[in-house]
């Protein structure tokens, strides 16, 4: 009675290799952290990938003509002897079977002391940021030997470390503005705009504990391990461990609405 979609590869690319950090002897997994796509200006598809240390953009194009009747190469693209050219034709494109071609286009590295767990592309499609458990970087997507470190939240003795960044999200049409999250369930809301380095929050988004519920896992159980803004802008929803938050972002006492996730 109805036709059910069947879904198939449409390409398939090695992103990253396993890598070894000889000065601290720390193997480097190819694993993939996070993927962001990149608003579509043209035909093509760029996308942004990341594993623990090193971000890199993609190309990723479709062809589906090919070009015939070159004058200096014969059929298998030999360059062919001048003098024995003797008339010229004009090149034209034949249909061919759909080809995707994926090609690296810029490597962002050696900007992350720690685990990178976040990368957002932001409003104004040219800067992206990349977050670990201790700091920020924010990116142009044309320089690849420098970023800006735009939160640092290392401690001067590593002892004295309470809490790390789990995720961190651009706002969607204001490029200044950017969310992060903490292990401690916590949101901070950060405008460029107020300084080069956004240790000083401008919102500070966290739900009262209820101290009679408190247990020796209340902090595994608060860790927010991601953070979305709306398609607005407006709200901000969160997951933890067990429950998925709505916040608005005139509201920092307490979540809009929270759903259990695990029951």
């Amino acid at each position: 009675p109805f036709s059910q979609g069947e879904y198939n590869v449409y390409s398939t690319f090695q992103s990253h290799e396993p890598e070894f950090d000889y000065l601290k002897s720390l193997e480097i997994e190819e694993k993939i952290n996070k993927i962001r796509w990149l608003p579509q200006q043209n035909a093509a598809h760029f996308l942004l990938s990341t594993n623990d240390k090193t971000i890199k953009l993609w190309k990723v194009s479709e062809r589906d003509k090919r070009p015939e009747g070159y004058n200096l190469k014969d059929e298998e693209g030999r360059i062919k002897d001048i003098s024995t050219v003797t008339s010229l034709q004009v090149p034209v494109l034949k249909p061919m079977d759909l080809m995707v071609e994926v090609s690296p286009r810029r490597v962002f590295a050696n900007a992350h002391t720690y685990h990178v767990n976040s990368i957002s592309v932001n409003s104004d499609y040219e800067t992206y940021m990349s977050a670990d458990d201790l700091r920020i970087n924010l990116w142009h997507l044309d320089i690849t030997d420098r970023s800006f470190n735009i939160v640092d939240i290392k401690p001067a003795n590593m002892e004295d470390l309470t809490e790390v960044i789990t995720a961190a999200e651009f706002h969607p049409h204001h490029c200044n503005l950017f969310v992060y999250s903490s292990s401690k369930g916590t949101l901070r809301l950060c405008d460029m705009r107020e300084a080069a380095l956004c240790d000083k929050h401008s919102k500070l988004f966290e739900e009262p504990e209820d101290p009679s519920a408190r247990s020796f896992f209340s902090e595994i159980i608060s860790s927010v391990s991601d953070v979305k803004f709306s398609h607005s802008g407006r709200y901000l929803l969160t997951r933890d461990y067990l429950t998925a938050k709505v916040w608005d972002l005139n509201m920092e006492s307490k979540p809009l609405e929270t759903y259990q996730v695990c029951v």
